[in-house]
């Protein structure tokens, strides 16, 4: 997903550019990825600590580094590695770009020698929950308290958007990820093509339906999704559980609690999105869609809405057409009855970057961290993908362009009113295999009721509930 959402996002979930990526790996070649937590004994030798080298970084040190070449590609990490050779001369880089991250540095963590730092991002990342389990990352706390690349009287932890430094946190102190990416979800669309509707984005779930009908009447699909990945469906869903029933709702969804799933929040929320096939309003074809595909047909006026993260302004812009007016909108309201106001929605960290236990230059991936979290790289990396980073601030002066002003704008109108699934994070297989592809997309494909997709996924959290392999997390 960006990267993405990317859930991810992209997500999650997520973010690729090439329609082939979504293969999802089976979690025992998840697990295989981390095989114990090994030894210090291969890292290079510290450098001098200094106020423009805190994190006493080997000058001379190479640095290897492989970046997720999806829905933001990699010249932004190219830009930002410029940067830190500029700092350290001396130092040599390798950089790799791969929307195959699982396959490609599984056999270099069983052997002892991962790279320095990874963007572990795309459907084919490695599972998070079990790389912290069997202690194969660098707690980041040395980065998050050195001082931050552009004011050395603030530390990094505190010019990062709230929220960021606790999504890299699994149990205890400890911070494992840093989520480099801030990725703003919900229902995307375009204002052109609703105003030829003379319609509004819909803040109630009638009046979804009534635009969806409206449009339907021209030969225009309501909806489209990435049929093939329906994993992209909770990006605006999950917001909507949570607008329905309140955050506590999906809190338990986190925490693998019992009938968790069984919550009349989630039937209310399963019902509506399920009426959206019933009455005709999902694109045609649409379950055999990519999540490429999808968003070029909506891009082409097909389809009016789209669940998505905001990595969709970049990753479909070769599609998109100039008078488009790309925005993203919170989850309607369902009734008056609703816990959360409108504008409740789902934004998080996306892009999460690791630094192995095992890399030979630890010190050097954090560095390039801190360097990526300063204003230049934020700018450039606004400009370059159309997303906002984790560093809070770095759009001054930057004219935004519009899927990234209106996610600006929905995470204003938000305010505390943000809302963070943790289930694609901590139970990555469980969130994509089971729950997208296993029980949401056959619903929404009219396969199963609203009833039965429930209760085929409380069956797979209960699975995963019991699972002693699975390594478990909570809600504190």
């Amino acid at each position: 997903m960006g990267t993405t959402p990317e859930f991810s996002r992209r997500d999650l979930i997520k973010r690729a550019a090439a329609a082939g990526l979504f293969a999802v790996p089976a979690m025992s070649a998840l697990s295989a990825c981390a095989s114990g937590g090994g030894s210090d004994d291969n890292h290079v030798d510290k450098g001098k600590k200094s106020a423009k080298n805190p994190l006493a970084v080997n000058e001379t040190a190479p640095l290897d580094v492989v970046i997720f070449n999806g829905g933001f590609g990699d010249q932004y990490a190219k830009d930002a590695e410029a940067e830190y050779k500029a700092a350290f001369p001396k130092a040599q880089v390798k950089h790799s770009a791969t929307q195959d991250i699982q396959t490609e540095l599984q056999p270099r963590f069983n052997g002892g020698a991962p790279p320095d730092l990874i963007d572990n991002s795309g459907a084919k990342q490695m599972d998070m929950g079990t790389l912290v389990g069997k202690q194969q990352l660098t707690d980041l706390n040395s980065l998050l308290d050195a001082p931050s690349f552009d004011d050395p009287a603030k530390k990094v932890r505190d010019t990062l958007r709230p929220g960021v430094v606790e999504m890299g946190k699994f149990e205890g102190d400890e911070t494992w990820i840093l989520y480099y990416a801030y990725t703003v979800y919900g229902v995307w669309y375009s204002r052109t093509n609703l105003q030829k509707l003379d319609a509004q984005y819909p803040e109630t779930w009638d009046d979804m339906l009534k635009v969806c009908e409206a449009a339907k009447k021209k030969g225009i699909a309501g909806w489209t999704y990435a049929g093939k990945y329906p994993y992209y469906l909770p990006f605006s869903l999950y917001p909507f559980i949570a607008k329905i029933g309140g955050v506590e709702v999906l809190n338990r969804i986190d925490n693998l609690e019992p009938n968790a799933w069984k919550d009349p929040a989630v039937k209310a929320a399963f019902d509506a999105y399920y009426e959206l096939y019933r009455k005709g309003y999902i694109l045609q074809g649409t379950p055999g869609l990519t999540h490429i595909e999808s968003q070029t047909a909506w891009n082409e006026g097909k389809a009016l809405f789209i669940p998505n993260g905001s990595w969709v302004e970049n990753e479909s812009k070769k599609t998109t057409p100039k008078d488009f007016q790309m925005a993203v909108g919170a989850p309607s309201s369902l009734d008056k009855n609703d816990k959360m106001p409108f504008g409740t929605l789902w934004a998080a960290g996306g892009e999460p970057f690791i630094v192995p236990k095992n890399a030979k230059n630890p010190q050097g991936g954090m560095e390039l961290l801190r360097v990526m979290l300063g204003k230049k790289s934020s700018q450039n990396f606004v400009q370059k993908v159309s997303s906002l980073t984790s560093f809070n601030g770095g759009t001054e002066g930057i004219t935004l362009p519009p899927g990234l002003a209106s996610s600006q704008e929905a995470l204003a109108k938000a305010g505390k009113n943000v809302v963070n699934p943790r289930i694609q994070d901590w139970y990555v297989a469980l969130q994509k295999e089971k729950i997208g592809v296993g029980a949401l997309g056959e619903m929404m494909a009219g396969r199963l009721t609203p009833d039965e997709a429930i209760t085929k996924i409380q069956r797979y959290a209960d699975e995963t509930a019991k699972d002693d392999s699975v390594k478990k997390y909570k809600h504190k």
